[in-house]
């Protein structure tokens, strides 16, 4: 029997990208016009973030919690499953995740939007995950196989990640978003699919900027 080292990802993945994206275009088929209330939700919360509102950080990320759950159960669960054995694993992750931000919802629902460079790049996640299913498009690949926020994981992580900057949330909050882009990024090159750095790189920018803006916020304090 063959050493557990001398395995890589490819080994374990046992579909195409052609079958990879066939799971985003069943389900955009079966859900649509979910998609358009998807986006407004997205709306809605870049809306929170360019007009600092009382609740706004509550609507947000109890947005933020339904996309979450929504995601691990049609997706993970009803689609990525189908192809994946590990889909139900992180149907569990999104799952945890969709808690986190409800518990986030009640505890920093009075937060004011944060200023600088939190609030601009925020705001700009929040945009390219919205922007999100024009990838298909430029991929050459039908409407129908788009990304979507709130019904596929990779733009409703990006959107996360917009939040988490803009109303300065723990970083327990960051964990298994981070780790999903990780997974994502690690499939998609493993599919041989041009954009594969995109998740892991915008969480990772936005992991930075978040990181700064702490710092520079603990700085501040201490003068």
């Amino acid at each position: 029997m063959s050493e557990w080292w001398t395995y890589s990802l490819s080994d374990f993945l046992m579909f195409s990208a052609r079958t990879y994206y066939r799971q985003f275009e069943l389900m955009n088929r079966e859900w649509w016009p979910l998609h358009l209330l998807a986006l407004g939700a997205g709306g809605a919360i870049l809306a929170c973030m360019l007009r600092p509102r009382s609740a706004g950080a509550r609507i947000a990320f109890a947005l933020l919690a339904l996309a979450w759950l929504w995601t691990g159960w049609a997706y993970h669960l009803e689609r990525y499953a189908d192809i994946n054995t590990g889909a139900p694993y992180f149907a569990a992750g999104f799952l945890v995740q969709a808690l986190l931000l409800a518990w986030a919802a009640l505890k920093y629902g009075s937060r004011v939007p944060a200023a600088g460079l939190p609030a601009g790049f925020g705001s700009l996640c929040m945009l390219l995950a919205l922007a999100y299913p024009v990838l298909a498009a430029l991929a050459g690949r039908s409407w129908w196989q788009a990304e979507t926020f709130a019904i596929a994981p990779d733009p409703t992580a990006l959107a996360t990640f917009g939040a988490l900057l803009c109303w300065r949330a723990p970083w327990l909050l960051w964990v298994l978003p981070l780790l999903w882009c990780a997974v994502s990024s690690a499939t998609l090159a493993e599919l041989h699919v041009r954009t594969a750095w995109m998740p892991l790189a915008g969480g990772l920018l936005a992991l930075a900027a978040g990181i700064w803006s702490s710092a520079v916020r603990k700085r501040a304090f201490s003068v």
